[in-house]
């Protein structure tokens, strides 16, 4: 598994679903120059854990929304597929209800880019990355077929990059909006710990 942070996220051209309903001929991640984006594979569509993720991120989008960030779904499957799903209730599995944009990742390309392709099974792992304004890697995290992420997580991550970038402090563990960073210094670690 190759480790992204710290570089450049790689660019993509592919046809996406947005809106809930509107096909997108050439979606490309310098669309978003500018902007935060946080990135997710999931393995297919119409299937299990998946849709709980989907729906998880469209019930925080305004959260994400708040903070410039810009939330992109991306799997192996096609456009017709993606739309498909859309159009399918919440209560039979479905995505009805998801106005992100979805990817549709079919030759498998950005999977590959992205390091999150599954030898041998032609679908991806739950990879997700946070890229920042400047398209760099800031932050991943991939997970295996049956788990599903945490969405507040993400969202406490954007929060400490955003934090960070802003003050040039540091966000220890279990940091959170609202909560004393650190000065990236030996004194400052020193500070934050007697505070504890």
């Amino acid at each position: 598994m190759g480790v992204l942070v710290g570089r450049k996220a790689p660019d993509f051209c592919v046809e996406a679903v947005t809106g809930g309903s509107r096909f997108v001929e050439a979606c490309r991640l310098s669309d978003y120059a500018g902007k935060y984006v946080v990135l997710f594979f999931y393995p297919l569509d119409f299937t299990f854990v998946c849709p709980t993720e989907l729906h998880a991120f469209q019930d925080k989008l305004e959260e994400f929304q708040k903070r410039n960030v810009e939330v992109i779904g991306c799997s192996v499957d096609s456009k017709f597929s993606h739309f498909a799903w859309l159009q399918t209730p919440r209560n039979r599995g479905g995505i009805e209800g998801v106005t992100y944009t979805l990817l549709s990742d079919i030759n498998k390309t950005v999977s590959s880019d992205y390091d999150v392709l599954v030898d041998g099974a032609g679908i991806s792992l739950r990879g997700l990355f946070l890229i920042d304004r400047e398209g760099i890697v800031r932050h991943q995290v991939v997970n295996d077929l049956g788990l599903g992420r945490n969405v507040d997580e993400v969202l406490r991550m954007i929060d400490a990059l955003q934090f960070t970038e802003e003050f040039g402090e540091v966000c220890p563990a279990n940091w959170k909006k609202g909560d004393k960073a650190m000065i990236p210094t030996q004194e400052g670690v020193s500070d934050y710990l007697s505070s504890k």
